[in-house]
Order: C-alpha cells, then sequence, then structure tokens
C-alpha cells in the first residue's frame, strides 16, 4: 500500500524558513513525478512545485525565487524548502506523487505565516 506522510509544517513569522519532508512507502519514487501543492482556506489546491524523476522542476509564479523542491531517491523523500515566508503562504500542504496513472496523496501538513 502506497502512502506518503508528509511533516516539518509549522507557525512561523513573516520571512522565516521552513523545510517540508515528504516520505513514501510501498512504492519507489526515483521514476515518479512528485510534487506539493496547497490549499488555503476557502481556496482550491493549487500547485507548488514539482519535481520529474530526471529532476526537472517547476514552480507556481508566487513562490519562484522562495521555494526549492528536492528529491533524495534514496530515502525515497521529497523536500520542500521554503524561505522568505509570507502570511499567503499559509496553507495545508500536500505531498503528491503520480504512479501508474495514479495521483497519490498524504494528509497534509500545515504552514502558517503571521506575526
Amino acid at each position: 500500500q502506497v502512502q506518503l506522510v508528509e511533516s516539518g509544517g509549522a507557525s512561523v513569522q513573516p520571512g522565516g524558513s521552513l523545510r517540508l519532508s515528504c516520505v513514501v512507502s510501498g512504492s519507489i519514487i526515483r521514476f515518479n513525478d512528485m510534487g506539493w501543492y496547497r490549499q488555503a482556506p476557502g481556496k482550491q489546491r493549487e500547485l507548488v512545485a514539482s519535481i520529474t524523476g530526471s529532476f526537472s522542476t517547476k514552480y507556481a509564479d508566487s513562490v519562484k525565487g522562495r521555494f526549492t523542491i528536492s528529491r533524495d531517491n534514496a530515502r525515497n523523500t521529497v523536500y520542500l524548502q521554503m524561505n522568505s515566508l509570507k502570511p499567503e503562504d499559509t496553507a495545508v500542504y500536500y505531498c503528491n506523487m503520480y504512479y501508474n496513472g495514479l495521483n497519490y496523496w498524504g494528509k497534509g501538513t500545515l504552514v502558517t505565516v503571521s506575526s
């Protein structure tokens, strides 16, 4: 059974940094596209960043230059380094894996940016 477990969410002040982790079990992530999504209260879930099996990355315009997605295939883990956090980054962050035509999701980790 494939499971994705996120961690690293916290409450931080504007300008702060966090690193989110997503550990995958039940599947090897090496060749899979992975992504981080977020959903703020009252808003639709949106793609924040993605990374392919060949390490090609994409970012939402709102986070370019501040967030970095990376993967450690040996640890079956995907990371999201978030710097210069803003109040509008407040959301539940979800890890996603696209595998064999299916999307798998974690349960999310809450990031709150507030002074």
